[in-house]
């Protein structure tokens, strides 16, 4: 059943991070969509797993592995990537790399379980 929950938050994960690319369509030539999903997907994640949260764990399951698997694309990352490299764009993507995994690392630290001692 856990399988059923995940291919359906798969499709919906994959729809959502299409619409995101149609409504960020710009023509500067850096991938702001992609970043965003992705950026979005490390503080999700981050979020359910570290948190106690009152869902089922076939539901985390789907969510996690299921619409954030889907939604966020590592592989989508590395083609534009290598597409501004190739472009001569070597800055630009410098700077697409470094905002992704730095951005990335940040944005998981936001969304982690952080509790102040006291």
């Amino acid at each position: 059943m856990v399988y059923m929950y995940i291919g359906i938050a798969g499709a919906l994960g994959a729809i959502t991070r299409y619409l995101v690319n149609i409504f960020m369509v710009y023509d500067s030539g850096f991938p702001f969509s992609t970043l965003l999903v992705n950026l979005i997907g490390c503080y999700a994640l981050a979020f359910i797993t570290s948190r106690a949260l009152p869902i089922s764990s076939k539901i985390k399951i789907a969510i996690g592995t299921g619409f954030l698997g889907s939604f966020t694309t590592f592989s989508t990352f590395s083609v534009e990537t290598i597409t501004m490299i190739e472009d001569g764009q070597i800055y630009l993507a410098v700077i697409y790399i470094l905002l992704s995994i730095l951005g990335g690392i940040l944005m998981s630290n936001f969304g982690w379980k952080n509790e102040v001692s006291k």
